[in-house]
């Protein structure tokens, strides 16, 4: 079976289920993407690592992290192995050092969970080619992984805002857990600096 290496490309609020939130990955070495429909609590776990938030607490894919490096085991790939009715189907490939093991996953939560051991993500190629969008990318109402203005707030939600009060409302969402408000008040941050330039 060939395998195509994939990476995040970014993240919008679902069109077709409300409540949800589709996940955009791109081949790495050419332009064929596929969605994935994916949960609040999973596009806020992969949000958070995008913009490199620290959360007060461990979340759980953080906690799932800490415990494999207590007992050193590695996660060395995800590999979106199956399609069916719509439902993407992923394992885990982890190692001990000794022995692979291969541990079936939800694929929102494996890629939640490759992001933070910085490691591959694979798919098949039979299934990428199933599953891929045919639109361009220009078409696509998903916004790049880094770029969180359309992601998970109202864009321009921030601007009457001072540069302080900005600092204080991060802060104060980080330490209530709102991570989906904290990234987009960095962006607003980040634009400004940039305007600064």
């Amino acid at each position: 079976m060939k395998r195509i290496k994939l990476k995040v490309m970014g993240m919008s609020y679902s069109q077709t289920q409300s409540g949800a939130y589709a996940l955009l990955l791109i081949e790495e070495n050419g332009e064929r993407r596929i969605p994935i429909i994916i949960g609040g609590f999973e596009a806020q776990a992969i949000v958070i690592k995008l913009e490199n938030l620290e959360p007060p607490r461990p979340l759980t894919h953080d906690l799932f992290k800490n415990f494999a490096d207590k007992f050193n085991i590695a996660v060395s790939e995800v590999m979106i192995h199956k399609l069916e009715d719509g439902v993407f189907f992923s394992r885990l490939v982890c190692n001990d050092g000794k022995n692979e093991y291969s541990i079936d996953s939800r694929t929102s939560d494996a890629v939640a969970i490759a992001l933070r051991f910085a490691c591959p993500i694979y798919i098949a190629e039979d299934i990428l080619e199933k599953a891929q969008l045919t639109n361009s990318p220009s078409d696509t109402d998903l916004s790049p992984a880094g770029d969180t203005e359309n992601k998970l707030e109202l864009n321009g939600r921030f601007e009457s805002y001072s540069d302080e009060e900005l600092y204080k409302m991060i802060d104060d969402a980080v330490k209530t857990e709102d991570y989906e408000r904290a990234a987009s008040i960095r962006d607003e941050m980040e634009k400004r600096k940039k305007k600064k330039g």
